[in-house]
């Protein structure tokens, strides 16, 4: 069994105070079906201090009312080596959602910035490895928007091709384990880039059908301890039978918006 080391990591997260499902742009969200909002609070709640009693850094963004949207914090950037990705995003409902995620890292100190002129929802599709940016197109951000990551990060960008709906962002079908160990769900990627991930990743964690479902990939990893749905329970024997410590949480309300442990979470990379 592999030797796990913990690495602290910084986070930035964003209280759903406003959240609420009041229209739909993927598969998961349905107006008709009433969110319960102290419970969203709750779960988010317990997601946050589990962070900080595993000793990690948490920073807060003020949510934005009219912004439903934004506890999902890892669409608002994409942050490496202390630099700022902003988001472009493709619907317009949560177009704001960008600019007021880069006056965030405007007013706490970054100062290297680029305002995206393509579409990129922040690490919703761009994961970060120790060798590329792996990058999730087909729904959401686009291939001028991959272009446009590498140029300004300086780093290799693997475009993957998503394909079923249920994962329209790369944060869905696949989560970055270690430094360039990953888990992903293969049936939600194009035949080429399948292919490419068995290439790149040929000792990868396979998530059966039934765990993606539960958004059991759409994880946080800090080297040791994988925070994941409670739900993904086969994925996570996976997890402990490779070393890794899985921390199960209910983020069910917040996945009637589509999202769960990852896409509340952004990490803040600072400069090697």
């Amino acid at each position: 069994m592999n030797v796990r080391r913990q690495r602290l990591r910084r986070y930035l997260m964003c209280r759903p105070s406003h959240f609420d499902v009041t229209y739909a742009i993927n598969p998961w969200m349905d107006p008709s079906k009433p969110v319960d909002p102290e419970l969203a609070v709750a779960q988010w709640e317990r997601l946050c201090s589990l962070y900080r009693e595993l000793g990690h850094q948490v920073e807060l963004i003020d949510p934005v009312p009219g912004l439903p949207d934004m506890v999902y914090a890892a669409n608002g950037a994409t942050v490496v080596d202390g630099k700022v990705l902003g988001a472009r995003f493709r619907n317009a409902e949560r177009y704001a959602e960008g600019p007021a995620y880069l006056e965030w890292f405007r007013a706490h100190g970054f100062t290297e910035l680029h305002a995206p002129e393509h579409i990129n929802e922040g690490e919703g599709d761009f994961l970060v490895t120790g060798s590329w940016v792996l990058a999730g197109r087909g729904f959401r951000s686009s291939p001028e928007g991959h272009a446009e990551a590498q140029e300004f990060f300086g780093r290799p960008v693997i475009s993957l091709e998503l394909t079923d709906p249920r994962y329209y962002h790369l944060d869905t079908a696949l989560a970055v384990l270690d430094t360039d160990e990953v888990m992903y769900h293969p049936q939600a990627f194009s035949p080429g880039s399948r292919a490419v991930l068995e290439r790149l990743f040929p000792d990868a964690v396979l998530a059966a059908p039934q765990d993606a479902a539960a958004f059991g990939l759409n994880a946080v990893s800090d080297g040791l301890h994988v925070i994941l749905p409670e739900a993904a329970t086969g994925l996570a024997d996976q997890l402990r039978e490779r070393g890794f410590i899985p921390k199960g949480l209910d983020l069910s309300e917040l996945l009637k918006g589509g999202g769960s442990v990852k896409c509340c979470t952004l990490e803040l990379r600072a400069s090697a």
